[in-house]
């Protein structure tokens, strides 16, 4: 523990002895410090495109066998052959973006019964 923070000190010490002081016959700190930050910053983007290009092929490739799902369930009133009024549980597999899908959901409820879609966004769903 002492040690570690007797490196620490040290370090931040030794720190401010660094100087971006040069001469202007002398121009060598100046020049390499500029074409390493060039360098640096030029294969950070690399690095980060192969990075993000790797990520990006994998979770492409990894979305259809995702096994997560969700399902949206709605009631419908139904009256039964003897007169009483029930409600039978509709469920629709959606998407991540709350979507229904074209597949019927893993239930085994019958599909649901067609939705006409809305003419403008402002009028009630029917």
């Amino acid at each position: 523990m002492l040690t570690g923070l007797a490196l620490l000190s040290g370090g931040l010490l030794l720190t401010g002895c660094a100087s971006s002081h040069t001469s202007p016959y002398q121009p060598g700190p100046v020049a390499g410090y500029a074409v390493g930050t060039g360098v640096g910053v030029v294969a950070g983007n690399v690095a980060g495109f192969g990075v993000g290009a790797v990520q990006g092929t994998a979770q492409g490739f990894a979305a259809p066998f995702n096994p997560d799902y969700h399902m949206v369930r709605y009631w419908r009133t139904e009256t039964t052959p003897d007169g009483r009024t029930i409600q039978v549980p509709y469920d629709i597999l959606v998407d991540q973006y709350g979507r229904p899908s074209k597949m019927p959901a893993p239930t085994g409820n019958s599909a649901p019964p067609p939705v006409a879609p809305m003419t403008t966004t402002n009028s009630p769903g029917k």
